[in-house]
């Protein structure tokens, strides 16, 4: 297990960061499509349009030519999701990060760095609502590189976090991860959050039914575990 350093972002990472934060979303392409394919709808369409075709055309190119339409226009679906994500937040929070994150002794963002490469990342800041920013810490962008999965760093930068929150006298930390980060949600699970709800922040992800699933880790019952 390589050794790993814990430390505030600079200016000077913005760039690992970002190739960091964009690989790690195109990571769950695959599950997307594969989450997409599964579905009864999307079942129904792979046998209900070709068979259609075929009774109406006799044609097994046509078939052929429907299936692998339907098959590509679900990938581009399962891609799209995450590269706007991407997107989003690089235009937001993420297009200034020594503002957004640290300017404020309330908010932060670190990375972990392991032999001078940048191989972890996570923020965090007051929720946006006004009544709970004195209560509530948002975790947000946790990432760590493929090669340094199940080394603890997800761990360790999650608990970085949870510290900072109690530091800082927030009584709660909370998070939003979508239902197909499988490994994200067993993370956070597995340290003690508590699942609150679910979310449907855009049509497409209630069409292809995978919410956010909010996720709640209070601090003033867990005082002694950090």
């Amino acid at each position: 297990m390589a050794p790993y350093h814990i430390r505030k972002y600079q200016d000077s990472d913005h760039r690992s960061v970002v190739d960091l934060f964009r690989r790690g979303m195109e990571e769950h392409i695959p599950a997307t499509f594969r989450h997409m394919l599964l579905l009864p709808r999307t079942l129904l369409l792979l046998l209900g349009v070709p068979l259609t075709l075929f009774l109406a055309s006799g044609s097994w190119l046509l078939v052929l030519l429907s299936i692998l339409t339907l098959f590509l226009s679900l990938w581009f679906l399962a891609k799209y999701t995450w590269e706007k994500h991407v997107m989003n937040c690089l235009h937001t929070d993420m297009a200034d990060i020594t503002r957004t994150y640290l300017s404020s002794h309330s908010s932060c963002f670190w990375v972990a760095e392991s032999r001078g490469q940048t191989v972890g990342m996570v923020a965090a800041r007051p929720v946006k609502d006004p009544l709970l920013q004195k209560k509530q810490l948002q975790l947000l962008h946790l990432s760590v590189s493929l090669q340094h999965r199940r080394e603890g760093l997800g761990k360790a930068m999650v608990r970085t976090v949870l510290q900072f929150a109690q530091m800082q006298g927030f009584s709660e930390v909370v998070l939003s991860t979508s239902m197909l980060q499988y490994a994200a949600l067993a993370l956070y699970q597995g340290m003690g959050f508590q699942k609150t709800g679910e979310t449907f922040y855009t049509y497409l992800s209630r069409l292809r039914k995978s919410p956010m699933i909010n996720l709640k880790y209070s601090l003033t019952s867990r005082e002694g575990d950090l």
